[in-house]
């Protein structure tokens, strides 16, 4: 028996067996619902008691502590690869604030910010000229 004629025989009776396990017995419809479930991006969720993680002060001062001495060696490495010396030796740290004091409430109140004097010079004290 050539192998045409083998095909011949073959595939009608495997194309009748597909469509009767596909459509009789529900294996396409099991596909098609996987895959729209899949598709819908909905994330599987468990029932069950939340894990709640007891936080214990000790276990927040040492972290606090463990940043803190990063922080440290990153400014000392830094300082170290900038060849400036300590290039954090002048500054001065922000005082704490309470929220909703105000736009320039993070600002360090001695700050003498920038001088205008110069923009005003510029126009010579003929603002109102420039602004029509």
């Amino acid at each position: 028996m050539k192998t045409s004629e083998f095909k011949k025989i073959l595939k009608p009776l495997i194309k009748q067996t597909v469509k009767e396990v596909l459509l009789e017995e529900g294996v396409l419809s099991n596909i098609v619902s996987e895959v729209a479930r899949g598709l819908s991006g909905q994330n599987l969720v468990l029932e069950g008691k939340p894990q709640t993680k007891k936080v214990n002060a000790e276990d927040l001062q040492k972290k606090a502590e463990r940043l803190e001495e990063e922080r440290q060696e990153k400014i000392r490495k830094l300082n170290e690869s900038s060849k400036l010396g300590n290039i954090f030796s002048s500054t001065k740290q922000i005082t704490e604030s309470k929220p909703n004091q105000g736009p320039l409430s993070g600002l360090n109140p001695s700050d003498s910010g920038v001088d205008i004097s110069a923009i005003q010079k510029i126009a010579n004290g003929k603002w109102k000229h420039l602004i029509k």
